[in-house]
């Protein structure tokens, strides 16, 4: 499955794609991660919290191709993307492992991922340069195969999506 995790709404049309879930965080009621690690002790695999959430964290570790979409915020994703990036936590195990010298959680039946990242916002190149570093310790916990970060303008987000989403149906 191939899926577009927004912060915000883009202008394209989900109904024309094919294999492909469009979710626009921003327009869903998501919660803040209040870190009781319920997710893996009460209810293994399953937010505690019922908000909607609970539906896309399960498309994100289907996903085997991604693109986010993210304004970027001190180096980092903006709220929305990091409130639901943090409630995804279920989708990896309590448990431990060692990759590649480091210590990452076991991933719960996550697809490795193609991921592109679409930030937009940026002010300077130091702020690019946290952000691309921030990404590359998040893939593995992200189980990203492969990822690539591209910066572009508020404006010029939903052209760069819809030329990722052409290449994908080209597929």
């Amino acid at each position: 499955m191939k899926l577009i995790l927004s912060d915000r709404p883009l202008d394209i049309r989900p109904e024309d794609f094919k294999e492909i879930k469009y979710i626009d965080l921003s327009s869903l009621n998501i919660s803040n991660c209040v870190g009781c690690f319920g997710c893996w002790t009460k209810t293994p695999g399953k937010c505690v919290i019922r908000d909607d959430a609970v539906s896309v964290y399960p498309l994100i570790a289907q996903s085997d191709e991604i693109i986010y979409v993210s304004r970027i915020k001190y180096g980092g994703y903006d709220t929305v993307m990091k409130t639901m990036l943090e409630r995804a936590i279920p989708v990896q195990q309590a448990f431990i492992q060692i990759l590649d010298g480091e210590t990452h959680h076991v991933q719960r039946d996550v697809a490795l991922k193609k991921a592109k990242i679409m930030a937009y916002g940026c002010t300077n190149e130091e702020e690019k340069d946290v952000f691309r570093q921030l990404i590359g310790r998040n893939a593995k916990n992200m189980n990203f195969k492969n990822h690539e970060v591209v910066f572009t303008s508020e404006e010029d987000v939903c052209d760069m999506v819809s030329k990722e989403v052409e290449k994908w149906e080209k597929q």
